[in-house]
């Protein structure tokens, strides 16, 4: 249909003067019905390109009001700009165009939408031109006051569009051309139903975002321009765990919206890879890259390289600028957009996006106050610490004689480490004494030449107990030599999804973390990860490895475990997955729900000819089910057979005490300020039958995952003071 301006065929007058309308009596009950006319209710729309096609979306309730009560003043004649979606778009109410904030992206087209047809190939409503809906208003607004139908409408594309009644108007496509008489086409061709009023056409319109941002979290994605197994960019996905996260906030902390405490977390994504990918590296590479297997060939070099550019000290550099400038160039860009903001800040990486947050965060320097802050509370208690750390060196080496006098000198640890033979000689320590001394601090100094002085993570070599520190190592060792740009921020939390940070730790020669490091500027790490995710490794066996224990379960955002991971009697499950979840009966109806869904997914599968999967996947029902994850017992099978029981209700406090009990004991050291790190999502029952099949989408499922978002959500508003409503079983 064109946009440009229609004309009507006859004035609604003379047609009432050459041919007077006679309506049929249940014509005329209608017309009786809808006697009196009132204006149609506008909505405003912004066309959005999906997979190639336009569509026509709603902005959300209190959007479209928003920007017709600028229209509605007269401002669409200047050039006004209303913020809409949260504030992340603007929309420029002249041009009529919707306008990107934070990222790049096409202008989308806004109409301000009365009049709508339905579209051919997905029966989905197309809104008129603002100029036609007007013209079709009149002539409806004519017809309901004079009662008067069959109106037609022609649009200069030789289009007809027929009103008949308020309840049937229809559009026909022309279907014999104009000619050199001037003959007009005919009504023939399918009819398309034409609508008058967002209202009937059953849009799914949002009511729209909460004013308030509590909390602003950065989202670093990992190798390639697409995100998920959908080939999404990361802007969709990220639009995506905003929308589920505003789901989870209405589900999980309704008291604290009541009770407006709260109002929504706002995430924005950070896209690195297109800078590094406009570098030229590109044209490099494709005039060594071999003809053959093109599009795979094209596929690593624009996905899985980016593993090997972040190993490079030239492209590393390049990545890290990026990552760095543009969460500083977002934060002062959203501080500008919203100057009431009195929030934190955190951040989230995907994959490879993980491992570059950490690097930079270990590279951070604590602000110069708050250093001097910290040493003049803890002064005193440092130098008596450092004094009796002397003792005890000195205990260890037999010369506990000479306590007193290096006590009269105030020599802590440090001082012990920058003294010379001389100074011990002046200090009256005699010769003996002074080799073992001297012998103790060459041999520290030695061991410590393995960690580059003044680097984020240097251990203490000069603890008395040399046998254990002697194990770790500077974190930053291996790292690429890169200059790590300083963020104008203090995260309060770094998010890690499917994340690789402890292949590659290892992979650098860091074999164990100190229990005492912590990031220098950010207080909490979570490490999420599906157990599927391939790419996903743990953390917290870097700093306890003498101690075999599980990853935290992740609670169920329905507040139980999934059908596959406990038993029917409502037992415990082993602590194969570490978890202090509370175990649900089998019978959860919307378990069953979720096994039916994903069996249906399964069969779509099975139909694009994965019947080679189907293969493999038969085999895992004939092995015996991973430790990790136990299988439901034949008892909870004979029930789900039988029928869906209603699952009895189970409290939150039923946590067994005893799980409770061992998972608090872990101390697992100061990387997440002693919580625990590693987090371990349920993976649904369809993806338990065989890891192999789900093992990529393991790793792109972080996006839609209501678990995952409810987790960073609770964490977040923890730091505030703000809880569930009602706590999960098996959260911390």
């Amino acid at each position: 249909v064109s946009r440009g301006p229609c004309r009507s065929i006859m004035s609604a007058r003379e047609q009432q003067q050459a041919q007077p309308p006679v309506p049929a009596a249940s014509e005329a009950a209608e017309l009786e019905a809808a006697n009196g006319y009132e204006a149609v209710a506008p909505h405003w729309f912004y066309c959005k390109v999906m997979d190639s096609r336009e569509r026509w979306m709603p902005f959300s309730t209190q959007d479209s009001e928003r920007l017709e009560e600028a229209h509605g003043s007269g401002k669409d004649k200047e050039d006004v700009v209303v913020p809409t979606s949260g504030g992340r778009y603007d929309v420029h109410l002249k041009k009529r165009q919707r306008v990107a904030v934070y990222w790049e992206e096409e202008v989308s087209e806004v109409r301000r939408c009365t009049w709508f047809y339905k579209g051919d190939k997905d029966n989905k409503y197309i809104p008129y031109s603002e100029t036609f809906s007007e013209e079709l208003e009149e002539a409806y607004m004519i017809a309901v006051t004079l009662d008067e139908w069959k109106k037609k409408l022609e649009s200069p594309s030789r289009e007809i569009i027929i009103l008949h009644n308020p309840k049937l108007m229809v559009h026909y496509h022309p279907v014999a051309t104009s000619d050199d008489w001037g003959s007009t086409p005919t009504e023939q061709g399918r009819p398309r139903t034409v609508k008058r009023g967002v209202e009937n056409i059953a849009a799914e319109i949002p009511n729209g975002e909460p004013l308030q941002i509590d909390h602003l979290v950065f989202v670093v994605h990992g190798i390639g321009p697409a995100c998920d197994i959908r080939f999404r960019s990361i802007i969709q996905c990220v639009n995506d765990f905003r929308n589920v996260s505003l789901s989870m906030l209405q589900a999980h902390f309704k008291k604290a919206q009541e009770q407006q405490q709260i109002g929504r977390v706002e995430f924005l994504p950070v896209n690195w890879h297109s800078s590094l990918h406009s570098t030229g590296v590109d044209v490099d590479l494709e005039r060594i890259t071999l003809p053959s297997i093109n599009r795979l060939r094209h596929f690593i070099n624009d996905t899985i390289l980016d593993v090997f550019f972040y190993n490079s000290s030239t492209y590393c550099q390049t990545i890290v600028d990026t990552v760095a400038s543009e969460m500083n160039r977002l934060y002062q860009l959203f501080l500008q957009r919203n100057p009431l903001f009195k929030g934190g800040v955190s951040i989230a990486g995907h994959s490879l996006g993980s491992l570059i947050l950490f690097d930079l965060l270990t590279n951070q320097k604590a602000a110069p106050d708050e250093n001097e802050h910290s040493e003049e509370g803890s002064r005193t208690t440092s130098s008596n610490r450092g004094i009796e750390e002397v003792k005890e060196i000195l205990k260890k080496l037999e010369l506990s004689e000479y306590c007193d006098v290096f006590e009269k000198e105030k020599m802590d640890r440090q001082a012990l480490f920058l003294c010379t033979e001389k100074n011990l000689k002046e200090m009256g320590i005699p010769l003996g004494p002074r080799m073992k001394i001297l012998h103790y601090i060459s041999s520290k100094m030695e061991m410590q030449r393995g960690a580059e002085p003044g680097s984020p993570l240097q251990h203490d070599m000069d603890s008395t107990d040399d046998g254990r520190n002697c194990q770790y190592r500077d974190i930053g060792l291996g790292q690429v030599s890169a200059n790590y740009p300083q963020l104008n921020y203090k995260p309060t939390i770094f998010f890690a999804f499917g994340s690789p940070i402890g292949m590659f730790l290892t992979v650098r020669g860091v074999k164990r973390i100190n229990p005492n490091y912590s990031l220098p500027t950010c207080k909490g790490f979570f490490n999420i990860f599906h157990p599927f995710d391939p790419v996903a490794y743990r953390i917290e066996p870097m700093i306890i490895p003498d101690l075999e224990f599980e990853p935290m379960l992740l609670p169920h955002h329905k507040g139980r475990k999934r059908m596959h991971l406990g038993k029917a009697n409502g037992s415990p499950s082993p602590p194969a997955l570490g978890s202090c979840c509370s175990p649900q009966p089998d019978t959860d109806p919307s378990c069953l729900s979720e096994l039916k869904e994903g069996l249906t997914r399964m069969s779509v599968d099975l139909k694009n000819n994965l019947l080679g999967s189907l293969r493999v996947a038969w085999q895992s029902f004939t092995r015996a089910p991973l430790p990790a994850v136990e299988a439901a017992s034949t008892d909870a099978e004979a029930e789900v057979e039988a029928g869906v029981e209603k699952q009895p209700d189970t409290k939150p406090d039923e946590t067994p005490a005893a799980v409770k009990e061992e998972a608090s004991l872990i101390n697992v050291g100061r990387l997440n300020g002693g919580n625990r790190i590693d987090y371990v999502l349920q993976e649904k029952p369809i993806e338990s039958f065989n890891e192999y099949l789900f093992a990529l989408q393991g790793h792109l499922c972080y996006w839609e995952s209501e678990d995952t978002v409810l987790l960073v959500l609770k964490e977040i508003y923890q730091t505030q003071g703000i809880t569930l409503d009602q706590p999960l079983p098996g959260s911390q």
